[in-house]
């Protein structure tokens, strides 16, 4: 079994690609400058951006293939493995990575939001593809930092490094927003394949033995990562894909009520609810009457 290695710090990292370290907690890697490889694997303590110069053509994005031949930015947060498998082949490796340090961001404003850019728990084949004028700002972000680092730090270094990464964090949310729309078509058919999702989970009888419906696994039978999920969700819905699963619950629910002789403890059940009040809380919340009030109105 291949090893996995442990990169916990920026000047391993660095070490690893054979470059120089100017900066403690963060450094800009350019991989036209380092050697070939064949194949790794890497568990990361770090944050890593990697900017792949690829000709995507010949690459899938799930079962499309991807939008743009200039480039994709791949995102990997600390705790995550990644790797190269090359079958053998040897690899020269083109494009730029950013890598920092989480104590590069502690006690920023950008260490308290980190977790809003979600991306960083995307999946590889829900990377970020560019086009043209995206990649020419993506590469002035990264020549931004590379400058800062190059400067003998002074009391303004980390200032200015972390508002550059956060700037460059934000153009990666505006352009994965643009993606989202300029696949419209792929999410409106992973949109559908949701809903015969759910469908097929509550007809089927899973909820009797799995429980409620979640995200993760919902995002699992479709073959995303659940933060990209719940992004697409979002983007395409205005509600969030638990609030969505939630609606569908609702719907199946008030169909049941229905059913001459069922008791709101079997419909709670069969619904995946552990404790009936549970499933009388959520209904109440999100119909305004309890189950037994809504069967008596209607």
């Amino acid at each position: 079994m291949e090893e996995i290695r442990k990169i916990d710090t920026v000047k391993q990292y660095n070490n690893e690609m054979g470059v120089e370290t100017k900066h403690p907690l963060v450094s800009i890697v350019n991989f036209d400058e380092i050697p070939t490889y064949i194949q790794f694997r890497r568990y990361m303590g770090l944050y890593c951006i990697f900017l792949k110069n690829i000709k995507c053509g010949d690459m899938r994005y799930g079962c499309q293939p991807y939008d743009y031949e200039d480039g994709t930015l791949v995102f990997i947060a600390p705790g995550q493995v990644y790797g190269i498998d090359s079958s053998g082949q040897i690899i020269k490796p083109s494009g730029r990575a950013l890598v920092f340090h989480p104590d590069m961001i502690a006690g920023t404003q950008l260490g308290k939001n980190i977790k809003d850019y979600t991306f960083f728990s995307y999946a590889v084949n829900e990377a970020l593809h560019l086009s043209k004028k995206e990649r020419s700002i993506i590469s002035d972000c990264f020549d931004k930092i590379e400058n800062e680092i190059d400067l003998n730090l002074d009391k303004h270094s980390k200032i200015l490094i972390v508002s550059n990464i956060e700037l460059f964090l934000n153009y990666c949310l505006r352009f994965y927003d643009r993606q989202f729309i300029t696949r419209t078509h792929i999410n409106t058919d992973i949109l559908i394949r949701f809903e015969n999702l759910l469908h097929d989970y509550f007809r089927s009888g899973k909820s009797l033995t799995l429980g409620l419906p979640t995200v993760s696994y919902c995002a699992e039978q479709l073959y995303l990562s659940p933060n990209y999920f719940g992004d697409l969700i979002k983007k395409e819905t205005g509600t969030t894909a638990l609030d969505y699963i939630q609606t569908k619950l609702i719907e199946e629910a008030k169909e049941k009520i229905f059913v001459p002789n069922k008791s709101i403890s079997q419909i709670a059940e069969e619904l995946g609810f552990k404790y009936q009040q549970h499933f009388t809380r959520l209904f109440k919340q999100k119909v305004g009457v309890t189950p037994i009030e809504f069967r008596n109105l209607n």
